[in-house]
């Protein structure tokens, strides 16, 4: 699958990541669950990759795969033509909740990972200023992170992953458990930070228009066995105008997907019910 951003010199982007025939199975026997059938998908180099699909259906188990936390029964996930064998700090992942380090202020959880890799105090002070003042929470350095919203929460979680600068940024849900209008504006945040960063990233989402609002690529998965059903490359993700979403195009999109969409949860729905 190929991003929307051009390389410099009008070629094909490169591909970043890529999952190789890929299956999941959990458990043995009569109660073994195929998660995932086969499934073979290129991250190309600076794209924003969106997961859409009903609950269910592999979207978690595949990111997990290609942060290293799970491993496939058959295929492979592979970064830059080479094999995942495990958690790296080139591929930053987000998840739903922020996991913040409760003891520690917004600055020093920020800091923590240049810290690790063995950058100076001094320095990696820096590198947090730089990620906090990126997200807008300049102000909030010195906090902890239970004075903060959940959506401040989810920022500091963002600017952590950033600070270790990592090649792919790999975010579950980050923004599921918000309300309306924070979620908004922070799509909005996100998507300011991938135009000025051009980080790779792959994002699950339930959401459609999160999914048209920020993605170069959304791949629709299909109900358990998860398979990719369909590929959309929206045009939205490079505007600057939230108003984007009322756009005739945006709102046409909006309608295919839930289309594709609905058939799988119900399906999902048949299944649950079957058990």
């Amino acid at each position: 699958m190929q991003g929307d951003i051009p390389a410099a010199s009008g070629a094909a982007p490169a591909v970043k990541a890529r999952f190789d025939k890929v299956t999941k199975r959990f458990g043995t026997g009569d109660n073994a669950v195929q998660a995932l059938e086969p499934i073979s998908l290129d991250i190309a180099e600076n794209a924003f990759v969106c997961l859409v699909g009903p609950s269910g259906c592999g979207k978690s188990t595949l990111l997990n795969i290609l942060a290293g936390f799970e491993k496939p029964t058959t295929g492979q996930a592979l970064m830059d033509g080479t094999p995942v064998r495990g958690p790296d700090p080139r591929r930053g992942v987000v998840f739903q909740q922020g996991a913040l380090f409760t003891w520690m202020s917004v600055r020093d959880n920020v800091a923590f990972g240049p810290l690790a890799t063995g950058k100076p105090s001094a320095e990696a002070g820096r590198i947090a200023d730089r990620y906090l003042e990126m997200v807008g929470l300049t102000a909030f350095a010195k906090r902890y992170p239970y004075e903060l919203s959940g959506g401040m929460q989810q920022r500091v979680g963002i600017a952590r992953a950033l600070a270790n600068d990592p090649e792919i940024l790999l975010m579950d849900e980050p923004f599921a458990a918000l309300d309306a209008q924070t979620r908004e504006l922070l799509q909005e945040e996100i998507k300011r930070i991938w135009q000025s960063t051009r980080k790779t990233v792959l994002w699950i989402t339930h959401s459609i228009e999160e999914a048209l609002f920020l993605a170069t690529d959304i791949v629709v998965m299909s109900a358990r066995p998860g398979r990719i059903k369909a590929r959309l490359a929206p045009q939205f993700a490079l505007s600057e105008d939230p108003a984007v979403v009322a756009s005739v195009e945006f709102v046409r999109m909006k309608a295919e997907i839930f289309g594709l969409l609905r058939e799988e949860s119900l399906a999902a729905q048949r299944q649950e019910a079957g058990r």
